[in-house]
């Protein structure tokens, strides 16, 4: 299980937790996954979803572009989690960095998966740092990028279905950039 090391309440009882620890361990409604365009779950955290939660998500992901073409920033993908604690995986592609209007993709990145989440009436969310790990972007960058869609989200979205974000990371240095981006929304 994460250990919780910062937490933001918001007055209407949703919570932004960053906590630090193995995404595939969160006992949550759905994880996110940091997934390349042809959810090919190779490395990074794709890798570990996989071997942690069993082939089963790799043949369901390659299903998935098979029916609807390789996922996007703004359209990830849902499969089910296999052996993880969750109930289902969003595939959420975020952008390479160098790639060209990166801030707006990885936003778009994360917020597409929020309303995925949203749309399936999951409670509670877990992410891992989309795009800083092979595709390079950087995370004192990405995170404040990251928790800002969160907190625009609720702000914007009177939906009530996801009340619980978690930013569940496995390196320290990482779960640092996103406490302090927590500490200044």
């Amino acid at each position: 299980m994460a250990d919780v090391v910062a937490e933001r309440a918001f007055p209407d009882g949703r919570v932004l937790r960053v906590c630090h620890g193995d995404l595939t361990e969160e006992a949550v409604d759905a994880i996110v996954n940091a997934a390349n365009e042809h959810l090919a779950h190779g490395g990074g955290v794709a890798g570990a979803i996989v071997r942690r939660g069993g082939p089963e998500i790799q043949r369901a992901s390659d299903a998935w572009v098979r029916a609807n073409g390789p996922a996007a920033h703004d359209r990830p993908a849902l499969t089910g989690a296999g052996r993880l604690s969750c109930r289902a995986v969003i595939h959420a592609v975020g952008p390479v960095w160098g790639s060209g209007d990166e801030d707006r993709k990885l936003v778009t990145a994360y917020t597409a998966a929020l309303e995925l989440a949203e749309d399936q009436r999951f409670g509670s969310i877990a992410f891992p740092s989309i795009s800083t790990g092979i595709f390079g972007f950087p995370v004192e960058r990405a995170a404040p990028l990251a928790v800002g869609a969160v907190a625009k989200f609720w702000s914007t979205d009177r939906r009530t279905f996801v009340t619980e974000v978690h930013f569940t990371i496995i390196d320290r240095p990482t779960v640092d950039a996103f406490e302090r981006a927590l500490g200044v929304i």
